[in-house]
């Protein structure tokens, strides 16, 4: 197991990168405990990554680039190539269920609100904007609110390479749930929109629950307007490969995002999610919580968080957390938070990163008591996940989450017993 964590400019030296890293929120004052200042924004910023709807703009990735040091390149092949006219040739069926409050439509590529929503961050984002045939909009009409959330089923239908795009559209002073299922076999470069207009309260769901053999990189680029909330939570359990790059910013002040994650790895399954929320407005706040459990041989996760908080962005208040289990050996976390602040008169901003293997201790002290090791370690898992999976607020995305927990721990029962 490898755990890398990277700490902002200006952390003082000598502060130990151990297995479990924590670092302090700054202070309202601008005084920040663990010696962060406001500072320039270096040439490495996330301010200064390229965004294009051109995939030409990005060069077929080597390995060596910050944004994808850390992926499966080989295994991600198929998605880089923008001239596969596989991709538009509808490799997975979309259907949707929507509450009578909610509209829904199957739009061309031509339709002016699609690619209003930020501009693709890297080659995968680009060639799934430049490939698709058909987006699907969802649409919550102004002040409406949803009586039921809105399920969208993306199901995979072929092996071959395809592209899908969706919009999501909150108008101002609605409120709504979607639900994004992911499922079947599939290779699929993907664009989700979201735009949520002032006063609005939307909670996206994305749930990555592919079959065996799918890869799937999906960019999801949010705005978030005045005085309004965006939910937005990320569940990844199957697939091969799976790579979320969640970008968040902000157009009026009041805003706020509560980001979650759950995330479990088996052996040979790597799971990325890269989260980069732009503190672009002042008097704006972001939650991040991302928890995830690995197991078996090969099995990977990687998750890495950057959080920019510009120079006119006073009244910032931003956190970011990051736990991972590693339940066996054979099984690799990487762990990045960065934090870049440009100004001193914010209210907060902090984050926390931990990676550890399962604690035997904490074991120990349930079998004691009389539980069997089975059901302690069963304890332990849900113990570390429930608070996470409570924060989700749909009854029915809860349980079924704890019912794919279970199923997960079925098969780390069975790797310890083939070990003993």
């Amino acid at each position: 197991m490898t755990t890398d964590t990277s700490m902002p400019a200006g952390t003082p030296a000598g502060t130990p990168a151990g297995l479990t890293t924590d670092h302090s929120r700054a202070s309202a004052d601008g005084a920040h405990s663990h010696g962060l200042r406001p500072s320039t924004v270096p040439e490495s910023s996330r301010a200064e990554r390229r965004t294009s709807f051109d995939p030409a703009d990005f060069p077929v990735p080597t390995g060596r680039e910050e944004e994808w040091r850390f992926s499966p390149l080989d295994r991600l092949n198929p998605l880089f190539d923008a001239t596969n006219e596989k991709l538009a040739a509808g490799g997975v069926l979309v259907t949707v269920v929507n509450p009578p409050e909610v509209t829904v439509e199957i739009v061309g590529r031509e339709d002016r609100r699609l690619g209003t929503v930020g501009r693709p961050g890297d080659r995968t984002a680009a060639t799934a904007w430049s490939s698709f045939a058909e987006a699907t909009v969802v649409t919550v009409p102004p002040q409406a609110v949803a009586s039921a959330a809105t399920s969208i089923r993306i199901e995979g239908v072929t092996s071959d390479a395809s592209a899908a795009h969706l919009l999501i559209h909150a108008r101002e002073l609605s409120e709504a749930v979607v639900v994004l299922d992911h499922v079947g076999a599939a290779t699929l470069a993907e664009t989700v929109e979201i735009r949520v207009e002032d006063g609005a309260h939307l909670t996206v769901v994305s749930i990555q629950d592919w079959d065996t053999g799918s890869v799937h990189a999906s960019a999801h680029r949010t705005v978030v307007g005045r005085d309004a909330t965006l939910k937005h939570v990320v569940v990844t359990l199957g697939g091969d490969v799976v790579r979320i790059t969640p970008d968040a910013e902000f157009s009026g002040e009041g805003g706020n995002i509560e980001s979650l994650g759950l995330y479990f790895a088996d052996a040979n399954q790597h799971q990325e999610h890269r989260l980069f929320i732009d503190h672009n407005v002042p008097q704006c706040r972001s939650r991040v919580t991302y928890k995830g459990a690995l197991q078996g041989e090969s099995a990977r996760t990687v998750w890495v968080g950057d959080v920019l908080i510009q120079a006119h962005a006073e009244g910032t208040d931003t956190y970011e957390l990051n736990r991972n289990l590693v339940l066996t050996d054979g099984a690799r976390a990487d762990s990045v938070p960065n934090l870049e602040i440009e100004t001193g008169e914010i209210e907060g901003a902090g984050h926390a990163s931990a990676t550890g293997r399962f604690d035997d201790e904490q074991l120990f002290y349930l079998m004691a008591r009389g539980i069997h090791e089975v059901d302690a370690r069963r304890l332990v898992v849900r113990g570390f996940f429930a608070e996470l999976v409570q924060q989700i607020g749909v009854p029915e995305v809860e349980e079924r989450l704890l019912a794919g927990i279970e199923r997960e721990l079925e098969t780390s029962m069975k790797l310890i017993e083939a070990a003993s």
